[in-house]
């Protein structure tokens, strides 16, 4: 996630189970382009013991290609590009999402990108640009390239995040494809993992925004897949981890040197985050913690609305702009 999956956060996910596998943000290719050093640092820095893919995003074929090599130079677990992206000012410039339109300059970067990555070479995409009945022409491309594995988010780029997910498309994937298939979307808490699993046969879940609101849930899927009762979370845990991350985010930006540490800018950074963390929570408490300014501001009314003996909902509310879709596993005809 670009802007939130940084050194920092990979730091605080890990310290509460974390992912099995790290993904950084994208490096923004192009043909000036320069890897940049904040990105890198979460690939030599990371120290979490899990292996980190770098992620790609770009449409001029000879700079992936360059960068891609670049990045091998790094203890990197393989190359993944972004044909997922759906921000417009991606799409736009015929990156991320917006190459799905391109499919014959697609063919031409994966052949030349699997040609010049040694080692694993994945790719995330979405199953269509305008409908996801464009997904079995893509499948055939990705079925040709040799790639190592695939990531599908399961919803087309116009669809964003508005929508429930084409769990279909995912399955014919797994069915077809000779790499696994990772499934994205959706997942927000052990029975959206576990019933995206069992709908799609996907090899594995990737989890974005679901994890920025509970980062418990990659060891809550874990518990679940042995048998085990996933830990039941409270407000106390969650003001932890929120003051944890208050605190990684603010030493990391203070020892990188990238100008005096202000803190009304970092307790906004913080609300980027909050947006997520506290959906369905309390309307006060979204209301208060956006109109805060300082550091005393901020944490103060994270205490005083997440009273410690309260357990912490599961799920974000229904009605959620953020989470739309959870609550339905769809199966297109």
């Amino acid at each position: 996630m670009q802007d939130v999956t940084d050194l920092p956060f990979m730091r605080v996910m890990q310290r509460f189970g974390g992912p099995d596998i790290y993904v950084t943000e994208y490096f923004r290719v192009h043909a000036a382009y320069n890897l940049e050093k904040h990105i890198l640092r979460s690939i030599t820095e990371s120290h979490t013991g899990r292996p980190v893919f770098a992620q790609m995003i770009g449409q001029d074929i000879d700079s992936l290609v360059r960068c891609a090599k670049e990045l091998l130079a790094y203890p990197v677990a393989g190359v993944d590009l972004n044909l997922g992206c759906p921000a417009p000012v991606v799409c736009r410039k015929d990156a991320g999402g917006g190459l799905l339109r391109k499919t014959d300059h697609l063919r031409d970067m994966l052949g030349a990108l699997r040609e010049a990555i040694s080692g694993k070479f994945t790719v995330k995409t979405r199953v269509g640009y305008h409908t996801h009945e464009e997904f079995d022409e893509l499948l055939e491309i990705f079925k040709c390239y040799g790639i190592d594995t695939l990531t599908i988010h399961g919803r087309t780029v116009l669809e964003r995040y508005r929508t429930p997910i084409h769990t279909d498309c995912i399955q014919r994937a797994v069915e077809q494809m000779d790499c696994p298939v990772i499934a994205n979307g959706n997942v927000v808490d052990v029975e959206t993992g576990t019933g995206l699993i069992e709908r799609t046969g996907a090899a594995g879940l990737m989890i974005g925004r679901g994890a920025i609101r509970n980062p418990w849930i990659f060891d809550q899927l874990r518990a679940a897949w042995t048998g085990e009762e996933p830990k039941t979370i409270t407000k106390h845990d969650l003001l932890e981890y929120i003051m944890d991350l208050y605190q990684e985010l603010a030493a990391y930006q203070q020892r990188s040197g990238q100008g005096s540490f202000e803190e009304r800018k970092h307790v906004n950074r913080m609300k980027k985050y909050m947006v997520y963390i506290a959906q369905g929570l309390d309307e006060d408490f979204e209301f208060k913690i956006r109109r805060a300014t300082t550091e005393d501001e901020f944490q103060g009314i994270c205490r005083d609305f997440l009273n410690p003996h309260d357990p912490l909902p599961v799920r974000p509310p229904l009605e959620s702009k953020l989470f739309c879709g959870f609550d339905a596993l769809r199966r297109d005809s």
